[in-house]
């Protein structure tokens, strides 16, 4: 490469451009042509332009006055609104916390509800009808239990005193023992035995007899007197001859037609002749199981608290003696309606209930009550029983079945029913489950409140069970449940003593003549009522009664309604700002909305201008 001498000029700039450009032409001959001397073709060339100057903006920087007495107030005004709006919260929170309060404390008082439907002389006129609630008996605090004196209002010290174990032994619990001792048979006799069924809430005693027993602490009869059983027994040692006293109230658990067939079929008139059809304004709603002449065992889950009218006994029609709907006898009408205290409807623990009629039921071939089991009286798993019914013999049907059903069950072990791949531990003490594990073979819709019923060893049966709940129909590993009979005992009993005149009961600390009065009415021989609250008259409109609504759902309502109310609270805190929308509203609301003075707003107008300055500057540059 040949060297260049220093004293050479530099060479043109485009010299070292890889395409030299040609001189610039003026600016006219790029736009007008040759017209005006521009060079051959015509064709257009690039002139590049240097970008027209652009003077950046001038701004000037106000001094921006400081704000006004009112500009200062608002945020001590908004700092009211906070309060405002906290206080508000914490009111309505209040208010919440009232109304769940007043439902929990309340639902205790609407738990037993008897409602009682008078027809007999000295009794309130059919359309003024009152309805009673159960409340907590009020005892003395020196009451005893089966002391045969009546310390509690309702007598409720006096109710749960006499049982009977298997074979009809009679046993009576002593204020002098207190635990339930068999009856010895020396001087027993037809009187004794009335007095007793009589107290239990039975017309009159079925039959007694004698009982061989094993030697042990027992009770002998005292001479008679104007008191219930449990008082007219000593505690003794042993019993003469070790005899003891068996007792029947009813005769009870007889077929009439043994004839069927397993794995369910129409049921034969006489076959089980303790079913009832429990209608409702007209229609077959719920079954029920015939247990003495006055008194039917259904399912608590018939009268939903959330129907009132389902409690009213008016809309209630029994038929007994029935294989068909289509072919119904004369009803009996309901005088009384007690549901359990304790039922629960979302775990459908101690769902029982029982109805009183009207007047008492002639026993027939056709219609027969079904024996209460004893209160120790277990069948084993596998045992074979029956439950019968109206109800849809498929799940899912829309109508029940016109023809009485029945079907062969087999009793399943509480442990297997709790199980994980069965209920996973939703069965209770007081339940019992019966059915096929394989499927196929269950009650139904329309089956409730009817009876599972078992044979015992004497020929009679038992109502074991009462129809109540399961997961479908005739699914596989999903059988039916049914409220355990022995595990209410007591309170089948206990209610049935305040459904008839007991035996005379003297009030305790006095002296005198006998009373004659149910047990479970107070000193007044008056059932509890609640003042000012009567069902309606026909022709009338329906009240609504505080007491009937569904307490379980106020409860969680409200609840979720106090939680609710506090989250909202705490989102509003912490969410809006002193601009928010919210704010102003509450603003509004408590006239606290922030007026600007006149050199407050030149003040954001000119903020606004500047601005908007400084970001045109900045997108230009």
């Amino acid at each position: 490469m040949a060297k260049n001498d220093p004293s050479d000029p530099p060479p043109p700039y485009y010299s070292v451009a890889v395409h030299t450009q040609p001189p610039l032409k003026p600016y006219e001959e790029v736009v007008y042509g040759q017209a005006y001397g521009v060079g051959p073709g015509g064709l257009p060339y690039y002139i590049p332009q240097p970008p027209p100057p652009v003077s950046p903006p001038v701004v000037t920087q106000r001094d921006i006055p400081p704000p006004s007495g009112k500009r200062r107030q608002c945020c001590e005004r908004r700092g009211q609104c906070y309060g405002a709006l906290g206080a508000t919260v914490i009111l309505l929170g209040f208010f919440a916390v009232a109304i769940w309060l007043g439902v929990h404390y309340g639902i205790g008082r609407a738990n037993t509800v008897i409602i009682e439907h008078g027809e007999t002389e000295g009794e309130e006129p059919e359309d003024e009808k009152q309805w009673s609630m159960t409340t907590p008996d009020t005892c003395s605090n020196s009451s005893v239990q089966c002391d045969a004196l009546r310390d509690c209002q309702q007598a409720s010290d006096e109710t749960n005193c006499v049982r009977f174990g298997l074979d009809g032994v009679l046993q009576i619990r002593t204020s002098k023992d207190g635990r339930f001792l068999p009856v010895c048979y020396q001087g027993w006799d037809q009187s004794y035995a009335d007095q007793t069924c009589a107290q239990l809430g039975f017309r009159k005693s079925y039959q007694s007899s004698e009982l061989q027993s094993e030697p042990s602490t027992a009770l002998t009869l005292r001479p008679r007197a104007a008191l219930p059983i449990q008082g007219l027994v000593n505690v003794s040692t042993s019993c003469p001859n070790q005899k003891t006293v068996s007792l029947q109230c009813v005769d009870c658990g007889k077929q009439q037609s043994t004839s069927r067939i397993i794995g369910g079929a129409t049921a034969k008139l006489g076959q089980w002749p303790w079913q009832l059809s429990l209608h409702f304004s007209g229609s077959h709603v719920c079954g029920g199981s015939l247990i003495s002449p006055d008194f039917v065992v259904t399912a608590a889950h018939c009268f939903p608290s959330t129907t009132p009218s389902s409690r009213d006994p008016r809309n209630w029609q029994v038929y007994g003696g029935a294989v068909s709907q289509n072919n119904l006898q004369n009803p009996y009408s309901v005088q009384k309606i007690i549901v359990n205290e304790n039922y629960n409807r979302f775990t459908n623990d101690y769902d029982i209930a029982l109805m009183k009629l009207t007047r008492p039921v002639e026993f027939s071939n056709a219609v027969q009550p079904a024996c209460l089991p004893a209160y120790d009286q277990n069948f084993a798993h596998g045992t074979e029983c029956w439950t019968s019914g109206f109800g849809t013999t498929e799940e899912g049907a829309a109508r029940g079945s016109t023809e009485l059903k029945e079907v062969s069950v087999n009793i399943i072990d509480v442990r297997v029913c709790n199980s994980s791949n069965v209920y996973r531990g939703s069965v209770s003490k007081n339940m019992i489950c019966a059915g096929d594990l394989e499927g196929g073979r269950d009650s139904c819709q329309g089956d409730s409140g009817g009876p599972l019923v078992c044979e015992g060893d004497n020929e009679r049966w038992y109502l074991t069970g009462v129809t109540s709940w399961g997961a479908g129909c005739g699914r596989a590993n999903k059988p039916g449940v049914y409220t355990k009979v022995s595990s209410v005992l007591p309170w089948i009993y206990s209610k049935m003593q305040c459904g008839v005149t007991s035996p005379f009961l003297e009030n305790s600390g006095k002296t005198g003549p006998r009373l004659d009065h149910d047990v479970c009415k107070n000193r007044n021989g008056e059932t509890e009522r609640l003042s000012g609250d009567r069902w309606p008259t026909h022709g009338k409109e329906e009240p609504v009664n505080p007491f009937e609504y569904d307490y379980e759902s106020l409860r969680i309502g409200g609840l979720a309604f106090a939680v609710v109310l506090f989250a909202l609270g705490v989102l509003l805190i912490l969410t809006f700002t002193c601009r928010g929308g919210v704010i102003n509203w509450i603003e509004n609301v408590y006239g606290l909305r922030y007026q600007m003075a006149p050199g407050d707003e030149e003040a954001q107008a000119e903020n606004l201008i500047v601005s908007k300055g400084e970001k045109r500057a900045s997108l230009t540059t």
